[in-house]
Protein backbone atom coordinates (compact mmCIF):
# COMPACT_ATOMS: atom_id res chain seq x y z
CA UNK A 1 0.00 0.00 0.00
CA UNK A 2 1.27 3.46 -0.85
CA UNK A 3 0.35 6.73 0.86
CA UNK A 4 -2.29 7.62 -1.74
CA UNK A 5 -4.04 4.30 -1.15
CA UNK A 6 -3.91 4.86 2.62
CA UNK A 7 -5.32 8.35 2.08
CA UNK A 8 -8.29 6.87 0.22
CA UNK A 9 -8.84 4.21 2.90
CA UNK A 10 -8.98 6.96 5.50
CA UNK A 11 -11.56 8.84 3.42
CA UNK A 12 -13.62 5.66 3.13
CA UNK A 13 -13.34 5.26 6.89
CA UNK A 14 -14.91 8.71 7.29
CA UNK A 15 -17.92 7.62 5.24
CA UNK A 16 -17.11 9.77 2.20
CA UNK A 17 -19.56 9.12 -0.66
CA UNK A 18 -18.36 11.63 -3.23
CA UNK A 19 -15.31 13.69 -4.02
CA UNK A 20 -16.05 16.68 -6.25
CA UNK A 21 -13.11 17.97 -8.21
CA UNK A 22 -10.74 18.23 -11.15
CA UNK A 23 -7.84 15.80 -11.63
CA UNK A 24 -4.32 17.11 -12.13
CA UNK A 25 -0.70 16.04 -12.41
CA UNK A 26 0.04 16.41 -8.71
CA UNK A 27 -2.80 14.09 -7.63
CA UNK A 28 -2.24 11.29 -10.16
CA UNK A 29 -1.61 8.65 -7.49
CA UNK A 30 -4.68 9.69 -5.52
CA UNK A 31 -6.87 9.59 -8.65
CA UNK A 32 -5.58 6.11 -9.48
CA UNK A 33 -6.24 4.87 -5.93
CA UNK A 34 -9.84 6.13 -6.19
CA UNK A 35 -10.48 3.69 -9.06
CA UNK A 36 -10.40 0.84 -6.54
CA UNK A 37 -12.54 2.68 -3.98
CA UNK A 38 -16.23 2.80 -3.12
CA UNK A 39 -15.95 6.61 -3.25
CA UNK A 40 -17.43 8.13 -6.39
CA UNK A 41 -15.33 10.86 -7.97
CA UNK A 42 -17.44 13.60 -9.55
CA UNK A 43 -15.46 15.32 -12.28
CA UNK A 44 -16.50 18.98 -12.39
CA UNK A 45 -15.72 21.64 -14.95
CA UNK A 46 -14.23 24.13 -12.50
CA UNK A 47 -12.81 23.78 -9.01
CA UNK A 48 -15.11 26.50 -7.68
CA UNK A 49 -18.05 24.40 -8.81
CA UNK A 50 -16.55 21.44 -6.95
CA UNK A 51 -16.18 23.47 -3.76
CA UNK A 52 -19.79 24.69 -3.94
CA UNK A 53 -21.01 21.13 -4.48
CA UNK A 54 -19.11 20.00 -1.39
CA UNK A 55 -20.49 23.03 0.46
CA UNK A 56 -24.16 22.22 -0.24
CA UNK A 57 -23.58 18.51 0.34
CA UNK A 58 -22.26 19.42 3.79
CA UNK A 59 -25.21 21.73 4.55
CA UNK A 60 -27.78 19.09 3.66
CA UNK A 61 -26.18 16.01 5.22
CA UNK A 62 -24.28 17.41 8.19
CA UNK A 63 -21.31 15.33 7.00
CA UNK A 64 -18.26 16.91 5.46
CA UNK A 65 -18.42 17.32 1.71
CA UNK A 66 -15.09 16.71 0.02
CA UNK A 67 -13.51 18.54 -2.92
CA UNK A 68 -10.19 18.03 -4.67
CA UNK A 69 -7.90 20.10 -6.84
CA UNK A 70 -4.37 20.06 -8.08
CA UNK A 71 -1.76 22.61 -6.93
CA UNK A 72 -1.46 26.29 -7.84
CA UNK A 73 -4.31 27.56 -10.03
CA UNK A 74 -6.46 24.54 -9.21
CA UNK A 75 -6.18 25.26 -5.51
CA UNK A 76 -6.77 29.00 -5.89
CA UNK A 77 -9.97 28.18 -7.78
CA UNK A 78 -11.24 26.40 -4.66
CA UNK A 79 -10.83 29.48 -2.46
CA UNK A 80 -14.22 31.19 -2.97
CA UNK A 81 -16.22 28.02 -2.37
CA UNK A 82 -14.16 27.08 0.68
CA UNK A 83 -14.50 30.56 2.16
CA UNK A 84 -18.24 30.32 1.57
CA UNK A 85 -18.46 26.97 3.37
CA UNK A 86 -16.40 28.22 6.29
CA UNK A 87 -18.33 31.45 6.85
CA UNK A 88 -21.67 29.73 6.31
CA UNK A 89 -20.63 26.94 8.70
CA UNK A 90 -20.99 24.11 6.18
CA UNK A 91 -18.70 21.12 6.90
CA UNK A 92 -16.23 20.67 4.03
CA UNK A 93 -12.81 19.05 3.65
CA UNK A 94 -10.75 20.45 0.77
CA UNK A 95 -7.77 18.52 -0.59
CA UNK A 96 -5.14 19.84 -2.98
CA UNK A 97 -2.20 18.16 -4.61
CA UNK A 98 1.17 19.84 -4.27
CA UNK A 99 4.59 19.73 -5.90
CA UNK A 100 7.20 17.39 -4.47
CA UNK A 101 8.67 18.42 -1.13
CA UNK A 102 12.04 18.91 -2.83
CA UNK A 103 10.57 22.01 -4.53
CA UNK A 104 8.66 23.65 -1.69
CA UNK A 105 11.59 25.59 -0.23
CA UNK A 106 12.18 27.70 -3.33
CA UNK A 107 10.56 29.57 -6.20
CA UNK A 108 9.16 26.85 -8.41
CA UNK A 109 6.61 26.24 -11.18
CA UNK A 110 3.00 26.59 -9.92
CA UNK A 111 4.08 26.37 -6.27
CA UNK A 112 2.25 28.46 -3.68
CA UNK A 113 2.20 28.13 0.08
CA UNK A 114 -1.27 26.56 0.08
CA UNK A 115 -1.39 25.83 3.80
CA UNK A 116 -0.88 29.53 4.57
CA UNK A 117 -3.29 30.56 1.83
CA UNK A 118 -6.13 28.44 3.21
CA UNK A 119 -5.46 29.10 6.89
CA UNK A 120 -7.50 32.36 7.12
CA UNK A 121 -10.53 30.77 5.42
CA UNK A 122 -10.61 27.41 7.21
CA UNK A 123 -10.77 26.03 10.73
CA UNK A 124 -7.70 23.83 10.13
CA UNK A 125 -5.09 23.88 7.38
CA UNK A 126 -2.32 21.30 7.23
CA UNK A 127 -0.07 19.28 4.95
CA UNK A 128 0.99 15.67 4.76
CA UNK A 129 4.78 15.38 5.04
CA UNK A 130 5.03 11.69 5.95
CA UNK A 131 2.92 8.73 4.88
CA UNK A 132 2.08 7.43 8.32
CA UNK A 133 0.64 10.72 9.62
CA UNK A 134 -2.17 10.50 7.06
CA UNK A 135 -4.69 8.84 9.44
CA UNK A 136 -4.19 11.59 12.03
CA UNK A 137 -4.37 14.44 9.51
CA UNK A 138 -7.54 13.13 7.88
CA UNK A 139 -9.26 12.27 11.16
CA UNK A 140 -8.50 15.74 12.49
CA UNK A 141 -9.66 17.45 9.29
CA UNK A 142 -13.03 15.69 9.45
CA UNK A 143 -13.41 16.05 13.22
CA UNK A 144 -12.74 19.79 13.09
CA UNK A 145 -14.93 20.35 10.01
CA UNK A 146 -17.87 18.50 11.57
CA UNK A 147 -17.56 19.98 15.09
CA UNK A 148 -19.51 23.11 16.06
CA UNK A 149 -19.29 25.53 14.63
CA UNK A 150 -18.90 23.40 11.54
CA UNK A 151 -16.81 24.74 8.68
CA UNK A 152 -14.05 24.03 6.20
CA UNK A 153 -10.66 22.37 6.61
CA UNK A 154 -7.80 21.92 4.15
CA UNK A 155 -5.20 19.22 3.46
CA UNK A 156 -2.19 19.62 1.15
CA UNK A 157 -0.85 16.33 -0.26
CA UNK A 158 2.55 16.57 -2.04
CA UNK A 159 2.98 14.25 -5.01
CA UNK A 160 6.19 12.60 -3.78
CA UNK A 161 4.61 11.77 -0.39
CA UNK A 162 1.69 10.12 -2.22
CA UNK A 163 4.05 7.53 -3.72
CA UNK A 164 5.71 6.47 -0.44
CA UNK A 165 5.00 3.07 1.12
CA UNK A 166 2.55 3.18 4.03
CA UNK A 167 1.70 0.77 6.84
CA UNK A 168 -0.59 2.88 9.05
CA UNK A 169 -4.32 2.27 9.40
CA UNK A 170 -7.35 4.59 9.60
CA UNK A 171 -8.28 5.82 13.07
CA UNK A 172 -11.63 5.07 14.73
CA UNK A 173 -14.31 7.67 13.99
CA UNK A 174 -16.23 9.02 16.95
CA UNK A 175 -18.72 11.85 17.21
CA UNK A 176 -18.78 13.65 20.57
CA UNK A 177 -22.15 14.37 22.15
CA UNK A 178 -22.92 18.01 22.93
CA UNK A 179 -22.82 18.80 26.66
CA UNK A 180 -25.90 19.33 28.78
CA UNK A 181 -26.73 23.00 29.43
CA UNK A 182 -25.94 24.17 33.00
CA UNK A 183 -29.04 24.12 35.19
CA UNK A 184 -28.27 27.53 36.68
CA UNK A 185 -28.24 29.16 33.24
CA UNK A 186 -31.39 27.32 32.20
CA UNK A 187 -33.18 28.69 35.27
CA UNK A 188 -31.92 32.24 34.67
CA UNK A 189 -33.08 32.16 31.05
CA UNK A 190 -36.50 30.79 32.05
CA UNK A 191 -36.87 33.54 34.66
CA UNK A 192 -36.07 36.31 32.15
CA UNK A 193 -38.47 34.85 29.60
CA UNK A 194 -41.25 34.53 32.18
CA UNK A 195 -40.83 38.16 33.29
CA UNK A 196 -40.67 39.56 29.74
CA UNK A 197 -43.49 41.69 28.36
CA UNK A 198 -42.87 40.96 24.67
CA UNK A 199 -40.25 38.23 24.12
CA UNK A 200 -39.19 37.34 20.58
CA UNK A 201 -37.10 34.51 19.12
CA UNK A 202 -34.39 34.89 16.49
CA UNK A 203 -33.47 31.50 15.02
CA UNK A 204 -30.25 30.95 13.10
CA UNK A 205 -28.77 28.14 11.06
CA UNK A 206 -27.29 26.57 14.20
CA UNK A 207 -30.77 25.22 14.95
CA UNK A 208 -30.71 23.41 11.61
CA UNK A 209 -27.19 22.07 12.21
CA UNK A 210 -28.30 20.80 15.62
CA UNK A 211 -31.41 19.12 14.21
CA UNK A 212 -33.44 21.08 16.76
CA UNK A 213 -36.13 22.62 14.54
CA UNK A 214 -39.00 20.56 15.99
CA UNK A 215 -37.87 21.45 19.50
CA UNK A 216 -37.80 25.13 18.56
CA UNK A 217 -41.30 24.96 17.09
CA UNK A 218 -42.59 23.24 20.25
CA UNK A 219 -40.82 25.83 22.42
CA UNK A 220 -42.40 28.73 20.53
CA UNK A 221 -45.86 27.16 20.52
CA UNK A 222 -45.80 26.25 24.22
CA UNK A 223 -44.58 29.66 25.37
CA UNK A 224 -46.47 31.62 22.70
CA UNK A 225 -43.37 33.47 21.47
CA UNK A 226 -43.04 34.68 17.84
CA UNK A 227 -40.09 33.39 15.79
CA UNK A 228 -38.10 35.27 13.17
CA UNK A 229 -35.44 33.34 11.26
CA UNK A 230 -32.29 34.36 9.46
CA UNK A 231 -32.04 33.77 5.71
CA UNK A 232 -30.06 30.58 6.36
CA UNK A 233 -32.67 29.27 8.78
CA UNK A 234 -35.71 29.47 6.51
CA UNK A 235 -38.21 26.76 7.40
CA UNK A 236 -36.71 26.21 10.85
CA UNK A 237 -40.28 26.61 12.13
CA UNK A 238 -43.09 25.90 9.64
CA UNK A 239 -44.63 29.04 8.18
CA UNK A 240 -48.08 27.55 8.85
CA UNK A 241 -47.38 27.77 12.60
CA UNK A 242 -49.09 30.76 14.19
CA UNK A 243 -45.83 31.71 15.96
CA UNK A 244 -43.76 31.92 12.75
CA UNK A 245 -43.10 35.36 11.32
CA UNK A 246 -40.62 35.46 8.44
CA UNK A 247 -36.99 36.08 7.60
CA UNK A 248 -34.94 38.75 9.31
CA UNK A 249 -32.20 40.07 7.09
CA UNK A 250 -33.50 42.78 4.81
CA UNK A 251 -31.33 45.79 5.55
CA UNK A 252 -34.27 48.15 5.89
CA UNK A 253 -37.19 48.75 8.19
CA UNK A 254 -39.52 45.77 7.80
CA UNK A 255 -42.27 43.97 9.68
CA UNK A 256 -39.63 41.88 11.45
CA UNK A 257 -37.73 45.02 12.42
CA UNK A 258 -41.00 46.28 13.86
CA UNK A 259 -41.24 43.14 15.99
CA UNK A 260 -37.70 43.56 17.31
CA UNK A 261 -38.38 47.21 18.13
CA UNK A 262 -41.27 46.15 20.39
CA UNK A 263 -39.48 43.20 22.01
CA UNK A 264 -37.86 43.59 25.42
CA UNK A 265 -36.28 40.11 25.55
CA UNK A 266 -34.73 38.62 22.40
CA UNK A 267 -33.92 34.91 22.53
CA UNK A 268 -31.25 34.04 19.96
CA UNK A 269 -31.11 30.32 19.19
CA UNK A 270 -28.30 28.95 17.01
CA UNK A 271 -27.74 32.46 15.70
CA UNK A 272 -24.53 33.37 13.89
CA UNK A 273 -23.64 37.04 13.54
CA UNK A 274 -22.45 36.50 9.95
CA UNK A 275 -26.06 35.80 8.96
CA UNK A 276 -27.52 39.16 10.00
CA UNK A 277 -25.55 41.88 11.76
CA UNK A 278 -27.01 42.68 15.20
CA UNK A 279 -26.83 46.46 14.69
CA UNK A 280 -29.63 45.99 12.16
CA UNK A 281 -32.02 44.33 14.61
CA UNK A 282 -30.71 45.73 17.90
CA UNK A 283 -29.64 49.32 17.17
CA UNK A 284 -30.65 50.57 20.64
CA UNK A 285 -28.39 48.10 22.48
CA UNK A 286 -30.79 48.12 25.45
CA UNK A 287 -32.68 44.81 25.11
CA UNK A 288 -32.14 41.69 27.16
CA UNK A 289 -30.47 39.06 24.98
CA UNK A 290 -30.50 35.34 25.76
CA UNK A 291 -27.97 33.33 23.75
CA UNK A 292 -28.78 29.63 23.25
CA UNK A 293 -26.17 27.72 21.27
CA UNK A 294 -23.45 25.07 21.37
CA UNK A 295 -20.68 27.69 21.44
CA UNK A 296 -19.91 31.03 23.05
CA UNK A 297 -21.41 34.20 21.61
CA UNK A 298 -19.29 36.43 19.40
CA UNK A 299 -18.32 39.76 20.95
CA UNK A 300 -20.22 42.68 19.44
CA UNK A 301 -21.38 45.94 20.97
CA UNK A 302 -24.90 45.29 19.69
CA UNK A 303 -24.91 41.70 20.97
CA UNK A 304 -24.38 42.02 24.71
CA UNK A 305 -25.61 38.73 26.12
CA UNK A 306 -27.40 38.80 29.48
CA UNK A 307 -27.58 35.01 29.79
CA UNK A 308 -25.77 32.46 27.67
CA UNK A 309 -26.99 28.86 27.78
CA UNK A 310 -24.39 26.64 26.14
CA UNK A 311 -24.96 22.99 25.35
CA UNK A 312 -27.29 20.71 23.43
CA UNK A 313 -29.82 23.08 21.82
CA UNK A 314 -32.60 20.47 21.86
CA UNK A 315 -32.24 19.84 25.59
CA UNK A 316 -31.84 23.54 26.35
CA UNK A 317 -35.14 24.39 24.65
CA UNK A 318 -36.99 21.54 26.34
CA UNK A 319 -35.67 22.39 29.80
CA UNK A 320 -36.39 26.13 29.55
CA UNK A 321 -39.89 25.41 28.22
CA UNK A 322 -40.63 23.31 31.29
CA UNK A 323 -39.78 26.22 33.61
CA UNK A 324 -40.90 29.34 31.76
CA UNK A 325 -44.35 30.92 31.85
CA UNK A 326 -46.32 31.15 28.56
CA UNK A 327 -47.05 34.60 27.10
CA UNK A 328 -49.97 36.27 25.37
CA UNK A 329 -48.13 36.60 22.04
CA UNK A 330 -49.13 40.20 21.35
CA UNK A 331 -46.52 40.59 18.58
CA UNK A 332 -47.57 37.66 16.42
CA UNK A 333 -50.98 38.09 14.87
CA UNK A 334 -50.73 41.60 13.37
CA UNK A 335 -47.23 40.94 11.98
CA UNK A 336 -48.25 37.60 10.45
CA UNK A 337 -51.36 39.10 8.92
CA UNK A 338 -49.37 41.94 7.34
CA UNK A 339 -46.80 39.50 5.94
CA UNK A 340 -49.38 37.10 4.54
CA UNK A 341 -51.33 39.93 2.93
CA UNK A 342 -48.17 41.12 1.18
CA UNK A 343 -47.24 37.59 0.05
CA UNK A 344 -50.68 37.14 -1.50
CA UNK A 345 -50.81 40.57 -3.12
CA UNK A 346 -49.42 39.62 -6.54
CA UNK A 347 -50.62 36.01 -6.84
CA UNK A 348 -52.79 36.89 -9.86
CA UNK A 349 -50.58 39.62 -11.31
CA UNK A 350 -50.56 39.76 -15.12
CA UNK A 351 -47.63 42.14 -15.53
CA UNK A 352 -44.73 41.42 -17.88
CA UNK A 353 -41.80 41.22 -17.33
CA UNK A 354 -42.81 39.15 -14.31
CA UNK A 355 -42.76 40.74 -10.87
CA UNK A 356 -40.47 39.06 -8.30
CA UNK A 357 -43.47 38.40 -6.04
CA UNK A 358 -45.29 36.57 -8.84
CA UNK A 359 -42.25 34.45 -9.72
CA UNK A 360 -42.06 33.37 -6.09
CA UNK A 361 -45.79 32.68 -5.88
CA UNK A 362 -45.69 30.47 -8.97
CA UNK A 363 -42.57 28.63 -7.81
CA UNK A 364 -44.04 27.95 -4.36
CA UNK A 365 -47.33 26.81 -5.94
CA UNK A 366 -45.66 24.29 -8.24
CA UNK A 367 -43.15 22.76 -5.80
CA UNK A 368 -43.95 20.26 -3.07
CA UNK A 369 -43.22 21.44 0.44
CA UNK A 370 -40.19 19.14 0.79
CA UNK A 371 -38.66 20.05 -2.57
CA UNK A 372 -35.39 22.00 -2.48
CA UNK A 373 -34.54 25.45 -3.80
CA UNK A 374 -30.90 26.56 -3.93
CA UNK A 375 -30.78 30.34 -4.14
CA UNK A 376 -27.93 32.34 -5.63
CA UNK A 377 -26.93 35.83 -4.47
CA UNK A 378 -28.43 39.00 -5.88
CA UNK A 379 -31.69 40.93 -5.81
CA UNK A 380 -33.62 37.67 -6.20
CA UNK A 381 -32.10 36.44 -2.94
CA UNK A 382 -33.68 39.30 -1.02
CA UNK A 383 -37.09 38.55 -2.49
CA UNK A 384 -36.78 34.80 -1.96
CA UNK A 385 -35.65 35.20 1.63
CA UNK A 386 -38.51 37.57 2.38
CA UNK A 387 -41.41 35.97 0.50
CA UNK A 388 -40.76 32.29 -0.29
CA UNK A 389 -42.70 30.29 2.28
CA UNK A 390 -40.95 27.30 3.83
CA UNK A 391 -42.45 24.57 5.98
CA UNK A 392 -39.26 22.54 6.46
CA UNK A 393 -35.61 23.47 7.06
CA UNK A 394 -33.04 23.04 4.28
CA UNK A 395 -35.71 23.42 1.59
CA UNK A 396 -34.45 26.89 0.65
CA UNK A 397 -30.66 26.97 0.75
CA UNK A 398 -29.27 30.51 0.88
CA UNK A 399 -25.63 31.49 1.24
CA UNK A 400 -25.69 34.47 3.56
CA UNK A 401 -22.51 34.32 5.62
CA UNK A 402 -20.00 34.74 2.80
CA UNK A 403 -22.89 35.29 0.35
CA UNK A 404 -21.05 34.27 -2.80
CA UNK A 405 -22.54 34.52 -6.26
CA UNK A 406 -22.30 31.37 -8.35
CA UNK A 407 -23.42 28.81 -5.76
CA UNK A 408 -26.87 27.98 -7.15
CA UNK A 409 -26.10 25.76 -10.15
CA UNK A 410 -23.37 23.55 -8.60
CA UNK A 411 -25.22 23.61 -5.28
CA UNK A 412 -28.41 22.36 -6.91
CA UNK A 413 -26.50 19.49 -8.54
CA UNK A 414 -25.22 18.40 -5.13
CA UNK A 415 -28.68 18.80 -3.59
CA UNK A 416 -30.20 16.51 -6.22
CA UNK A 417 -27.48 13.92 -5.61
CA UNK A 418 -28.26 14.00 -1.88
CA UNK A 419 -32.05 13.93 -2.43
CA UNK A 420 -32.74 12.25 -5.79
CA UNK A 421 -36.46 11.78 -5.03
CA UNK A 422 -37.11 15.48 -4.49
CA UNK A 423 -37.37 18.21 -7.11
CA UNK A 424 -34.46 20.68 -7.00
CA UNK A 425 -34.53 24.17 -8.48
CA UNK A 426 -31.58 26.55 -8.77
CA UNK A 427 -32.96 30.08 -8.42
CA UNK A 428 -30.40 32.47 -9.87
CA UNK A 429 -29.89 35.81 -11.50
CA UNK A 430 -28.41 36.01 -14.97
CA UNK A 431 -25.10 37.23 -13.51
CA UNK A 432 -24.70 34.47 -10.94
CA UNK A 433 -25.80 31.84 -13.45
CA UNK A 434 -22.97 32.55 -15.88
CA UNK A 435 -20.38 32.40 -13.09
CA UNK A 436 -20.71 28.61 -12.90
CA UNK A 437 -22.87 27.64 -15.85
CA UNK A 438 -20.15 25.28 -17.04
CA UNK A 439 -21.45 22.79 -14.48
CA UNK A 440 -24.49 22.24 -16.69
CA UNK A 441 -22.27 19.78 -18.55
CA UNK A 442 -21.53 18.01 -15.25
CA UNK A 443 -25.23 17.61 -14.53
CA UNK A 444 -25.98 16.36 -18.06
CA UNK A 445 -23.10 13.87 -17.92
CA UNK A 446 -24.19 12.57 -14.52
CA UNK A 447 -27.87 12.55 -15.55
CA UNK A 448 -28.84 14.83 -12.66
CA UNK A 449 -32.19 16.46 -13.56
CA UNK A 450 -32.46 19.89 -12.00
CA UNK A 451 -34.31 23.02 -13.06
CA UNK A 452 -32.44 26.33 -13.34
CA UNK A 453 -34.75 29.34 -13.05
CA UNK A 454 -32.96 32.46 -14.29
CA UNK A 455 -34.30 35.87 -13.22
CA UNK A 456 -33.16 37.83 -16.28
CA UNK A 457 -32.71 41.60 -16.02
CA UNK A 458 -29.42 41.96 -17.99
CA UNK A 459 -27.68 43.54 -15.04
CA UNK A 460 -26.38 43.32 -11.51
CA UNK A 461 -29.81 43.94 -10.05
CA UNK A 462 -28.95 44.11 -6.36
CA UNK A 463 -26.14 46.60 -6.94
CA UNK A 464 -28.40 48.71 -9.15
CA UNK A 465 -31.00 48.68 -6.36
CA UNK A 466 -28.46 49.93 -3.84
CA UNK A 467 -27.02 52.52 -6.24
CA UNK A 468 -30.46 53.94 -6.91
CA UNK A 469 -31.27 54.07 -3.21
CA UNK A 470 -28.07 55.89 -2.36
CA UNK A 471 -27.17 57.96 -5.44
CA UNK A 472 -30.36 57.99 -7.57
CA UNK A 473 -28.33 56.82 -10.58
CA UNK A 474 -26.55 53.65 -11.71
CA UNK A 475 -22.91 52.92 -12.43
CA UNK A 476 -21.73 50.13 -14.77
CA UNK A 477 -24.23 47.45 -13.77
CA UNK A 478 -25.67 46.53 -17.18
CA UNK A 479 -24.53 43.78 -19.55
CA UNK A 480 -25.87 41.56 -22.33
CA UNK A 481 -26.69 37.86 -22.15
CA UNK A 482 -26.53 34.95 -24.54
CA UNK A 483 -29.73 33.32 -25.75
CA UNK A 484 -30.29 31.12 -22.70
CA UNK A 485 -32.59 28.73 -24.57
CA UNK A 486 -29.97 28.05 -27.25
CA UNK A 487 -27.31 27.93 -24.54
CA UNK A 488 -29.27 25.17 -22.76
CA UNK A 489 -29.78 23.26 -25.97
CA UNK A 490 -26.07 23.43 -26.79
CA UNK A 491 -25.44 21.33 -23.67
CA UNK A 492 -28.23 18.90 -24.55
CA UNK A 493 -30.52 20.42 -21.91
CA UNK A 494 -34.06 21.74 -22.30
CA UNK A 495 -34.48 25.48 -22.72
CA UNK A 496 -37.62 27.50 -22.02
CA UNK A 497 -38.38 31.22 -22.20
CA UNK A 498 -41.23 33.02 -20.44
CA UNK A 499 -42.59 35.36 -23.11
CA UNK A 500 -45.97 36.44 -21.77
CA UNK A 501 -47.92 36.78 -18.51
CA UNK A 502 -49.23 33.59 -16.98
CA UNK A 503 -46.71 31.23 -18.61
CA UNK A 504 -44.31 30.57 -15.76
CA UNK A 505 -46.35 28.04 -13.78
CA UNK A 506 -46.97 25.85 -16.82
CA UNK A 507 -43.31 26.01 -17.88
CA UNK A 508 -42.16 25.14 -14.36
CA UNK A 509 -44.45 22.09 -14.27
CA UNK A 510 -43.21 20.90 -17.65
CA UNK A 511 -39.54 21.44 -16.76
CA UNK A 512 -39.87 19.64 -13.43
CA UNK A 513 -41.38 16.64 -15.20
CA UNK A 514 -38.39 16.23 -17.54
CA UNK A 515 -35.76 13.53 -16.90
CA UNK A 516 -32.94 15.94 -17.73
CA UNK A 517 -31.72 19.41 -16.82
CA UNK A 518 -33.92 22.33 -17.84
CA UNK A 519 -33.21 26.07 -17.98
CA UNK A 520 -35.99 28.66 -17.75
CA UNK A 521 -35.26 32.22 -18.89
CA UNK A 522 -37.71 34.45 -17.03
CA UNK A 523 -37.58 38.25 -17.57
CA UNK A 524 -38.04 39.97 -14.20
CA UNK A 525 -39.46 43.39 -13.41
CA UNK A 526 -36.99 44.78 -10.88
CA UNK A 527 -38.75 48.13 -10.74
CA UNK A 528 -40.40 46.41 -7.78
CA UNK A 529 -37.12 46.80 -5.86
CA UNK A 530 -37.44 50.55 -5.43
CA UNK A 531 -41.18 50.23 -4.81
CA UNK A 532 -40.34 47.92 -1.91
CA UNK A 533 -37.76 50.40 -0.63
CA UNK A 534 -40.38 53.17 -0.71
CA UNK A 535 -42.97 50.94 0.93
CA UNK A 536 -40.65 49.96 3.76
CA UNK A 537 -39.57 53.55 4.21
CA UNK A 538 -43.20 54.50 4.81
CA UNK A 539 -44.01 51.38 6.82
CA UNK A 540 -46.41 51.89 9.68
CA UNK A 541 -45.84 49.29 12.37
CA UNK A 542 -49.03 47.20 12.73
CA UNK A 543 -48.47 46.52 16.44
Amino acid sequence: MNAAQLFVKCLENEGVEYIFGVPGEENLDLMDALLDSSIRFITTRHEQGAAFMADVYGRLTGRAGVCLSTLGPGATNLVTGIADANMDHAPVVAIAGQAGTNRLHKESHQVLDLVSMFRPITKYSSQVLAADVIPEVIRKAFKVAQSEKTGATFIEFPEDIAKLPAVARPLPVNAPFPPEPPQQQVERAAMLISRARNPMLLAGNGVVRAGAWKHLADFAEKLNIPVANTFMAKGVTPFRNRTTLASAGLQANDYISCGFSRADVIICVGYDLVEYHPYLWHPTRDRTIIHIDRTQAEVDEHYNVTVGVLGDIKHTLMRIAELATPHQGHLMRPLREALIEEMNQHRDDEGFPVKPQKIIWDLRTVLNLDDIVVCDVGAHKMWMARMFRCEEPNTCIISNGFASMGIAVPGAIAAKMVSPDRAVVAVTGDAGFLMNSQEIETAIRLEVPIVILIWNDSGYGLIEWKQMRQFKRTSHVNFTNPDFVKYAESFGANGYRVEAPGQLQGILKEALAQPTLSIIDCPVDYSENLKLTEQLGNLVCPI
